[in-house]
């Protein structure tokens, strides 16, 4: 039985030279390097061949999220800088979408840059002059660690959606030490990206270019989706010397009816899950199903940091099983979309039920996507990673790709 919180941050650790990081895109994104392990084997590619090493009948699952302008750049009347971060919406409505809908006014959880500086009172976007859009920001709240903050804006009519896109800027990760620049809107972003809500990019999902995904249609292989809105916590280390100390950030999360009914089809590939975001999604959805399974009630879809090792990792459900439980769930609510939240931490030693194979970049030492990408790979990961170092990739956000196989695949 895993004992998760006893496990030991510094065992998932690894040198990562600066020189290594990528803090720029290539301007191809599909040129990236591909680095496949399978069967204890490493070989080297570039990503728009990828489809050379997927077997076919194989699907894909893609995160759809989008990257919105999360970045606020604010001035005083003293002339103090103020940024502020955009979390997650508080009010009127926590609903992602709803809260992007909303106009005149709303209420963020956020983080705030030199929050020293202000104390109190509203402040006023920096904008350029003859501006039309006028935003203001008012502390309302000091938290341990974030804050709220209202926001309202004129001209009225428009949505917050709209505020932002023309606002904010492109929420880069923090090891990228440099500023914002145009072309990262772009880039920062992925092809296919529907759904706006994330603070940072499903990074696996970079390497694609609409060229790559017709590849894969026309070959036949299928193309799934999901939302998992990423939020900022995904950047944090892991600080604790156990995962006993260490709070998991919650995201939210949306999977449609005809994605769970795909899922439940049987596929003559394998399933290809794109990002750990998407790893997180899945076993989320599993696990919700489990619980709809085991304890034969309705509740709202939740999948809390420890409870799955600590109520449910002894019982072993079979994904259809899982799957069909969230499909009767759908139906007798006639939903066509289910909406949910997970802080579940994926950690080595769990098993990954709901993909064969993972699309990933290169991530932090001690972060979380570290410790998923080893619950996936075992040990397997440092080999990988250590060809990396020596073979020139790029790691992180901006960096290449590798694709991990299930040993048996």
């Amino acid at each position: 039985m895993i004992q998760p919180r006893q496990l030991r941050i510094e065992d998932f650790s690894y040198e990562l030279p600066a020189e290594k990081i990528a803090y720029y895109p290539l301007e191809k994104r599909d040129e990236s390097k591909l680095l496949i392990w399978k069967e204890d084997l490493v070989r080297e590619s570039v990503f728009k061949n990828i489809i050379n090493f997927i077997p076919s009948g194989s699907r894909f699952i893609f995160n759809e999220t989008r990257v919105f302008q999360a970045r606020l750049a604010f001035k005083k009347n003293s002339g103090a800088a103020i940024e502020i971060f955009c979390l997650e919406p508080v009010a009127p409505y926590t609903d992602i979408e709803r809260a992007f809908s909303q106009k005149e006014h709303c209420v963020w959880r956020c983080i705030v840059g030199n929050a020293r500086k202000w104390k109190s009172g509203k402040i006023e976007w920096i904008h350029n002059n003859g501006d039309s859009l006028k935003l203001y920001a008012e502390l309302i709240e000091r938290e341990e660690a974030t804050f709220l903050i209202k926001f309202s804006w004129t001209p009225e009519s428009c949505s917050f959606s709209e505020v932002t896109e023309h606002c904010g800027n492109v929420p880069l990760p923090p090891y990228i030490r440099r500023k914002t620049e145009p072309a990262d809107k772009n880039a920062y972003q992925t092809v296919y990206a529907r759904e706006e809500g994330s603070v940072a990019a499903p990074t696996a999902g970079l390497h694609f270019t609409k060229n790559v995904l017709e590849q894969l249609e026309v070959s036949g292989m299928k193309q799934l989706k999901v939302v998992l809105h990423t939020g900022a916590g995904t950047f944090k280390p892991v600080s604790s010397e156990t995962l006993a100390d260490h709070t998991m950030h919650t995201e939210k999360l949306q999977i449609s009816k005809k994605t769970v009914e795909e899922l439940l089809k049987p596929v003559s590939g394998i399933n290809i899950a794109v990002g750990t975001t998407t790893v997180r999604t899945l076993e989320s959805l599993y696990w919700f199903g489990v619980k709809l399974t085991i304890e034969k009630r309705n509740f709202d879809f939740f999948i809390s940091q420890w409870e799955v090792y600590d109520n449910y990792q002894n019982r072993e459900i079979s994904v259809e099983t899982s799957l069909q439980a969230v499909l009767d769930y759908m139906n007798r609510r006639d939903l066509e979309q289910l909406y949910g939240s997970t802080g579940f931490m994926v950690v080595p030693g769990y098993k990954i039920r709901m993909a064969d194979a993972i699309l990933t970049n290169f991530h932090q030492p001690q972060s979380t996507l570290l410790l998923l990408v080893s619950a996936f790979t075992g040990d397997a990961w440092k080999e990988a990673y250590q060809y990396a170092l020596q073979h020139d990739f790029r790691f992180l956000s901006y960096g290449d790709a590798c694709l991990f196989f299930k040993k048996e695949v």
